[in-house]
This record gives C-alpha cells, structure tokens and sequence, in this order.
C-alpha cells in the first residue's frame, strides 16, 4: 500500500506518541517499622510504554534526587522473576494487573497514559516493614531453615544425579513446586495471611522424591510449627493465592502437605 508522506507522518506520530505516558503515582511512604506510614502523590511524565515497573520506579527516584528529595526504598535484585524480591502491591493485586507475572517483570505498556496507579509493600503481620515498600521477609528464611533441606554426606563420595530412578511424573511435580521463587504474593494475597502455598511447595518438593523421604516427618512438622510461630494465618482454601502467584505454584502442594503432616503426627505420637 502507497502512503503519501503526510500519512507516513501521521502514523509515525502516532507511534512516536504511544510510546511515552504520563502517569499519577501514590505510593505508600513509611520511615521505619514503628512510624506512621501513608500514601503521597507524585506526578511522572515521558514514562517509556517499554520501561519495566521497577525502571519507572527508577524514573521516579532520578526526579525526586534531582528535586532535593528522599528517594522511594524499594527492593529488587535479578529482575528477571527469578528472586523474589521485587514485592508490590499494584492497584490492589501482588505484583501488578498481569497473570503469572513478577512486577519486574511487569511493563508500563499495561497501563494507559492519564492512569493513577497505586503502590503498596505487601500486607502481613509476618512481614513487617523496613522502609516505603520494602519489607522483612526472612520469616520465609527461617521456616526454610526449619526443615527446608535434606541432608547429605558429601565427603568425597558424591552421588551421581541419575543414580536414583525417578518417575518422571513425580519429577514433573517436585519441579514445578521448587519453581516457588519465595516472593510472599500468597501471603499478601490472602485475607488471612497465610504462608501454606508457601510452604506446601517447599514441602512437596522434597516429600515427592526419595532423597527427601529420610526426614519427611521432622520436616512438616518443624516447618508448620515455625510457620505458625511466625504469625501467619491459616488457609481456608479461597485459592487467591494461587491465582496470584507469578510462578502458578497449585493449591495441590498445600493438600500434599496438610497429608503429610497429618501421616507424620500419627506417626510421631506412636
């Protein structure tokens, strides 16, 4: 198709335009765990439709700095959806409007130029906040400690990977319940701030392969009672927090684990 150059102009315009938004933020300010906290209002202009969340956030801290103004805490590490670190509450949903998704993982071309967009640090007795939208996460860390491992004698006499056989279904599954990335989007998610999809997953992941057999029962149980030790709350099965987990961990593994500690109380009271 023949376009004159006033067409190919406008169009380029057009793209050209889309490309930039300019955006209403209201993020939530918090000095320290004990103070006060509240939502503050800032404008950002020439936001790129190609920028990620956590780069626009950036954007925003280059304009406070230059304004003689206190930078927004926020955390982040690999901003590849891998760590878990990027935790934001975005216009009432963890880590944002998209499904499966980090929010560094998350792209400003999700939102509309003129859009006010709200941002939260997650929510939960469990995870107190540091500064702004950085929290305390090492709840997680501690009931991983509890029993989130297997042990080993490595003393010069390594195993090799594929000298266990594995069914492959069960492979699959252990799998897919470490691709838990630990983030704490089910706990922010819940209405009760429970940690269960949390910590099914990182319970099944090791009660599905014979490795973790050894120390299954010590294992659930150490990791539950550390869990309730830490203040979440319990599950009541709504299922918002596998529907807000970017790594689609199955409220399976929370069945899987209440089965196993269920077998290993029984088995512990003999």
């Amino acid at each position: 198709m023949n376009l004159s150059k006033l067409q190919r102009a406008t169009i380029n315009k057009k793209r050209m335009a889309s490309k930039y938004i300019n955006i209403t933020l209201k993020i939530w300010r918090q000095k320290n765990t004990n103070a006060k906290g509240g939502l503050e209002t800032y404008s950002l202009n020439q936001v790129s439709t190609d920028s990620s969340f956590l780069e626009m956030l950036d954007q925003l801290n280059e304009q406070l700095i230059n304004e003689q103004k206190e930078p927004i805490a926020f955390d982040h590490d690999c901003r590849e959806g891998i760590c878990g670190m990027c935790s934001l509450y975005i216009n009432g949903r963890a880590h944002g409007p998209e499904t499966g998704t980090t929010t560094c993982q998350l792209h400003m071309r999700s939102f509309k130029d003129g859009d006010t967009i709200y941002v939260e640090p997650w929510r939960s007795r469990a995870f107190p906040i540091i500064k702004d939208l950085v929290v305390d996460r090492s709840a997680f860390d501690r009931i991983q400690q509890a029993g989130g491992f297997v042990s080993v004698n490595t003393s010069g006499r390594t195993m090799d990977a594929n000298a266990i056989p594995i069914p492959k279904a069960d492979a699959d599954k252990a799998f897919e319940a470490a691709a838990c990335i630990g983030c704490g989007a089910c706990v922010a998610t819940c209405k009760n701030g429970s940690a269960m999809l949390f910590v099914g997953a990182k319970v099944s992941q090791y009660a599905l392969l014979p490795q973790g057999k050894v120390e299954a029962k010590d294992r659930v149980l150490n990791m539950v009672r550390q869990m309730d030790e830490e203040g979440f709350g319990n599950c009541t099965n709504t299922g918002a927090c596998e529907v807000e987990c970017p790594k689609g961990i199955s409220l399976e593994n929370i069945a899987r684990m209440n089965r196993e500690f269920l077998t290993s109380s029984l088995l512990s009271e003999k």
